[in-house]
Formats: structure tokens, sequence, C-alpha cells
């Protein structure tokens, strides 16, 4: 049982964490604007490669890296390299607060996922939420009233990528080895964005490598935290604090990017959110799900692969 120093302890962690992707996200929607999000992907991934590399090999439990169930790791490697390609891109066209907006369906995701790829029941109130979550993301849309651009559906991408490889996590998570579900992605995003720079690839100055780098690091800062925070804290006091993101995305937005969110964006990220928090009190009940597909899974932006979140 986690004391309240724990869990005060374990949301501060999230908060950080969280800021931190925030952060994140700034610097790629900045450099976006000047480099393919190919390009700086390659050089975040190199740069987080090496000290993702000294985490994996400072854990004595991985005699090796050869995975349990082979296709199953593949697929979730791709869907986590197309999420992050499709979630950058993203950032790279549109305001901070809408990308996060559409990047909060994750949960509403993964609980419609997890009916097929883990027998989960899901019953009518969480139904509901999937269906009010659902007019959110319509709200933000608005198909018909605005233009639907190719960021808003590369955003939608990104949750349904990251979602899908987050319940396949949760499929084979205690079989394979947290190494092995760390690395092959890494691998993967390296080697299909080195075969994508000799069309996309622009020098960078000095400045904007190390901003690319820190990219990087900052996703390893990012993920590190929140690891923490649900090893300190219960899941449903830590699972709602990734809504905090959009605060920093409206601040962020509004200081570097000359960013104004309209009403219908906030409407619609309220309903989202809402739905959201509903289903992960509903799953924070001992009595409705076994799987707990949501609260078991850290959040869209940090699922580095281990099976549980005190793992």
């Amino acid at each position: 049982m986690n004391s309240p120093n724990a869990t005060l302890q374990g949301l501060g962690y999230a908060f950080l964490g969280f800021a931190v992707f925030a952060t994140h996200d700034a610097l790629i929607k900045y450099l976006g604007a000047t480099y393919s999000v190919l390009q700086i992907i390659f050089f975040a991934t190199l740069f987080s490669f090496v000290p993702m590399a000294v985490t994996i090999l400072a854990d004595r439990t991985s005699d090796n890296f050869r995975p349990r169930h082979p296709w199953l790791v593949l697929l979730r490697s791709a869907l986590m390299v197309a999420s992050m390609s499709c979630a950058f891109y993203s950032f790279s066209v549109l305001p901070l607060a809408e990308v996060y907006s559409l990047l909060f369906s994750f949960p509403l995701i993964v609980t419609v996922l997890s009916i097929p790829i883990l027998g989960e029941v899901v019953r009518a109130q969480r139904w509901a939420a999937v269906g009010v979550g659902l007019i959110g993301v319509l709200i933000v849309l608005r198909p018909g009233a605005t233009e639907i651009t190719l960021g808003h559906v590369a955003a939608l991408t990104a949750a349904f990528c990251s979602a899908f490889a987050s319940v396949l996590v949760r499929k084979i998570g205690n079989e394979e080895r947290s190494a092995v579900l760390i690395l092959y992605p890494l691998l993967l995003a390296i080697i299909i964005m080195s075969l994508a720079q000799p069309a996309v690839y622009q020098p960078p100055s000095l400045t904007h490598l190390g901003m690319m780098a820190l990219v990087g690091v900052f996703s390893v800062i990012a993920q590190h935290l929140i690891i923490l925070a649900y090893r300190a804290a219960p899941a449903g006091a830590v699972a709602p604090s990734q809504y905090t993101q959009i605060i920093w995305a409206t601040i962020f937005g509004a200081v570097f990017f000359g960013e104004r969110p309209d009403a219908w964006v906030a409407v619609g990220a309220s309903i989202i959110i809402a739905s959201g928090v509903f289903v992960v009190w509903r799953e924070s009940r001992s009595n409705v799900s076994p799987n707990k597909p949501v609260l078991r899974i850290r959040s869209p932006r940090a699922d580095t692969g281990a099976s549980r979140p005190g793992k």
C-alpha cells in the first residue's frame, strides 16, 4: 500500500516528467519548421540510444536480446516508429494544444483494442466514455466546418499506433524482457530513419544539432521520471497527470509560437480529457477490469516496454 508521502512523491515525478515531455514536443515543433521530421527523429534517436543502451546493459536479468515473440515484437516496434513519426509531424504543423487534444484519445482507443487483443470485457459505462470521447474528437476536428489536414490525420494515427503497441505490451510483456521491448524499437527507428536521410538531410547548425540531441535526452529523462512515478504512487493517481501536458502546450504555444487555440478546441479537449479520466477511474475500481489495460500502460508517450508499472 502506498503511503501519502510516496503518492505525493510519485505525483511530483509524474508532473515533472510530463513537463519535460511537453518541452520535448515544443522543441520538435521549433525544429520542424526547418528540418524534416525524419531527420529530427534520426538524430534524436541516436542521442537517446546511448543512455538507453547503458540502462539495458546495466540490467543483469537480461541474459540475451532474442525475443520470445519475434513477430509481435517486430509489429510493436513498427507501430512505435509509426506513432513517433506521425506525432512528430503533427507537432510540426499543428498548434501544440490541438495535437494533444487528439493524442489524448489514446486511452479510449486502448479500451476498444483491449477487447479483441486482451479479451477485455468493456461494459456500458466505459463504452459511453468512448462514445463521449469520440464526440470530443469530432468537436476538435469539426469536419465540414474546418479543413481536416494531414496533420490531424497524423495525430490520430499516432494515437492509434501507440494504443495498439501498448496493448501488445500487455499481451506479451510478461514473457518478453524489458530490454528486448526497449531495444528493438530503437534499432528499427535508427535503421528506417537512416535509410531516409539521403532524401531529407539538411546540414544542421550546431545549435539545432544540440536541440535534436535534447529531444532524445529529454525523452529518456521524461520516461525515467514517469517510471519512478508509477513505482511510488498508485496508477490511478498518476495516469490522469498526463493531461497536464495540455497546460504546458497552451503556455508554450502562446509564448513561443503565437498560438491561440479557439474555443472549440478547448471544449473538445475538455470532453476528451474527461472521458479519459473516467476510463482511468473505472479501471481503478477493483471489481471492474481484471486486465486494466489503460492503468497498466504508463502513457502514450512513455511506453518503454516494461510489462507492469512497478517493474
